[in-house]
């Protein structure tokens, strides 16, 4: 009579243990470390990934996860080094290397990195000029992710990369972009046109010198200039007269008037 509430309570430890090991079972993905605190104190190494064994209240654990993060940062207004007003957004990859650094050294690694990454941002692109921030882009995410990645260090965090995504433009500075575009478009033609100016000037020199060794050449090309005009179906004809000729005529009228009068 006595025997049947003994074996009842130490069925019910038994299940009171088993249950107590079945919550004690933690199992972390590959991806996953757990940063367990015994009795307040943290190991010396993160658990996982697989089956890990977390006694509470005893022990307490943190999951971190080792991927690497996507943190967006929003627009911030910038104001670069020649004061012009500029609203930038960048996009932040890193991920963990130490979970216990992460867990231990700052409260929450994910929001402290987004607003380390802010202040950054405006303060490295505020000590560039407008024209550098629009054409060095690859040379300022470098630098950002310098500092952030030399800052984040000691949580145990490593930024992989940093990309300023967007620069909106005030809409009167976009405007005096297009007309400086204009200008320097018209500067190339200018050249451009310049250029085959003086190579047309160079071959004319040389054509010039080729027919003054073959006075015949000039005959020639007279007559390809007739027959071109010609193709065309013109009544009008054209005889080219050399300019060497008028000096020529003006002195014969002269001579011919003199005797006259």
């Amino acid at each position: 009579m006595f025997q049947t509430p003994m074996l009842d309570a130490t069925t019910i430890v038994l299940i009171i243990i088993g249950i107590y090991l079945l919550s004690s079972i933690k199992i972390l993905a590959e991806y996953e470390r757990g940063v367990v605190f015994r009795l307040g104190r943290v190991l010396p190494q993160p658990k996982g990934p697989g089956i890990i064994l977390v006694f509470a209240p005893i022990d307490r654990m943190v999951r971190t996860s080792l991927r690497i993060e996507t943190l967006e940062v929003p627009s911030q207004d910038v104001v670069t080094r020649d004061n012009v007003t500029v609203k930038v957004n960048a996009v932040i990859y890193f991920r963990v290397l130490d979970p216990n650094k992460a867990v231990l050294e700052v409260t929450n690694y994910l929001y402290a990195t987004s607003q380390l990454a802010q202040t950054t941002l405006r303060s490295v692109l505020g000590e560039v000029e407008l024209d550098e921030l629009l054409s060095q882009r690859e040379k300022l995410n470098v630098r950002l992710q310098s500092v952030l990645d030399q800052h984040t260090g000691p949580w145990g965090v490593k930024v992989s990369m940093v990309e300023v995504k967007q620069v909106d433009l005030p809409e009167i500075m976009i405007r005096a972009i297009a007309r400086q575009a204009e200008a320097e478009r018209e500067r190339r033609a200018k050249i451009i046109h310049a250029e085959g100016e003086y190579l047309a000037a160079e071959k004319l020199a040389m054509a010039a010198q080729l027919i003054q060794q073959e006075p015949a050449a000039i005959t020639l090309r007279y007559l390809q200039t007739l027959v071109e005009i010609g193709s065309e179906k013109n009544t009008t004809v054209v005889f080219p007269l050399p300019v060497d000729i008028i000096p020529v005529l003006r002195k014969v009228i002269k001579d011919a008037v003199q005797p006259e009068q």
